[in-house]
C-alpha cells in the first residue's frame, strides 16, 4: 500500500513537473492563438458554405463565437493550474476558483457579444451590452478583490511535525489527481457529444460541484491529522465559498455577479479571522 501510495505521489510530482515547464506554458499559447484564427476561418468558410452540410452544422454563423471558443479553451487551462494548485495550498487553491470565476464572468461577457449583430447595431444591443459591463465589472471587482485576499494570506503548516505535513501534502496531492482525471474524462465525454450534435453538460458548473465535494474531503482528511478548530473552520468556510460560487456559474446576470462577489468577500472575511484566531506555527514546511 504505501508503494502505491509513492508511485502515486511520484506520478503526480512528474505531471506537475511538465505541466509548469516553460515550454509547456508557451506551447499553451501557441495553441490558443491557432486555435482561435482557425476557429474564425472555419466559421467564414461555414458562412460561405465551402465546408461540407455535417461539418457546417456543428459550427456557429457568428464571428464573435471564436472568441468565446478561444476563451473557453483558456478557462480549461486554467483549471489544470487549479487541480495543481490544490496539492500545494487550500487558501491558493480557493485563490484560483476565485481568478477561474473572474474569467468566466470575462467569458459571459464576450458571450453577449455573440447576440450582437454584424455590423454591430445599438437598437438590438442594450440588454446584452447591460449584461455584458454587468459580468466585466463583475470580473473587475473579484480581481481587485483578490488582491487582498492573497495579501492576508498567512501560510502556515499543518503541523510542527514535518513528516505529519508531508503526509497530509501527499493526500491533496492523490486528491489532485482524482480532480485531474475526472476534468479529463467529463472534457472527453463534452467534446464527443458536441462532434455528434448532441446537448453537452455546462462543464464549468459540473467541475465546481465535483470541487465542492473535494473541498468537504480534503477538510475531513485534514482532521488526521490536526483537530485545531480554526483549520476546521477555516478549511470548511472555503468550502461553502465554493458551493456559492457554483451557484453563481449558474445564476442568471446580475445575481452571478452578487454571488461572486459575495463568495470572495466571504473568504477574505475567514482568512480575517483565522489570522486573528490562529497562533503561527514555527515552521516554515509545506502549508496547509
Amino acid at each position: 500500500m504505501i508503494v502505491i501510495f509513492r508511485r502515486i505521489v511520484f506520478l503526480y510530482d512528474s505531471l506537475e513537473q511538465i505541466w509548469e515547464h516553460k515550454r509547456t506554458e508557451r506551447f499553451a499559447a501557441n495553441f490558443l492563438i491557432m486555435a482561435f484564427l482557425a476557429s474564425l476561418a472555419l466559421i467564414e468558410l461555414a458562412r460561405q458554405g465551402m465546408l461540407p452540410r455535417g461539418i457546417a452544422a456543428l459550427l456557429p454563423t457568428n464571428h464573435y463565437y471564436a472568441i468565446n471558443i478561444a476563451f473557453s479553451m483558456l478557462l480549461g487551462l486554467e483549471v489544470f493550474g487549479l487541480v495543481f494548485s490544490l496539492a500545494k495550498s487550500v487558501s491558493v487553491s480557493v485563490g484560483k476558483q476565485f481568478e477561474i470565476l473572474s474569467l468566466i464572468l470575462l467569458r459571459h461577457s464576450f458571450t453577449e457579444i455573440v447576440d450582437f449583430s454584424e455590423p454591430l447595431g445599438w437598437a438590438q444591443s442594450l440588454k446584452p451590452l447591460l449584461h455584458m459591463l454587468s459580468n466585466a465589472g463583475g470580473g473587475l471587482v473579484i480581481f481587485l478583490l483578490l488582491g487582498l485576499y492573497y495579501k492576508l494570506q498567512q501560510h502556515r503548516a499543518i503541523s510542527s511535525n514535518t513528516g505529519v505535513a508531508a503526509d497530509f501534502i501527499a493526500w491533496k496531492k492523490i486528491v489532485s489527481l482524482l480532480l485531474l482525471l475526472l476534468f479529463s474524462i467529463i472534457g472527453i465525454v463534452d467534446s464527443s457529444r458536441y462532434l455528434n450534435g448532441t446537448a453537452t453538460n455546462n462543464f464549468f458548473s459540473l467541475f465546481y460541484t465535483i470541487l465542492v465535494f473535494s473541498d468537504v474531503l480534503l477538510v475531513l482528511i485534514s482532521l488526521r491529522y490536526s483537530s485545531s478548530y480554526p483549520i476546521v473552520f477555516r478549511n470548511s468556510g472555503f468550502a461553502i465559498a465554493t458551493v456559492v460560487i457554483r451557484l453563481a456559474l449558474t445564476a442568471p446576470p446580475y445575481y452571478n455577479v452578487l454571488l461572486g462577489v459575495g463568495a470572495i468577500l466571504f473568504a477574505i472575511g475567514i482568512t480575517v479571522a483565522y489570522n486573528r484566531f490562529e497562533k503561527p506555527e514555527p515552521s516554515a514546511r509545506p502549508h496547509a
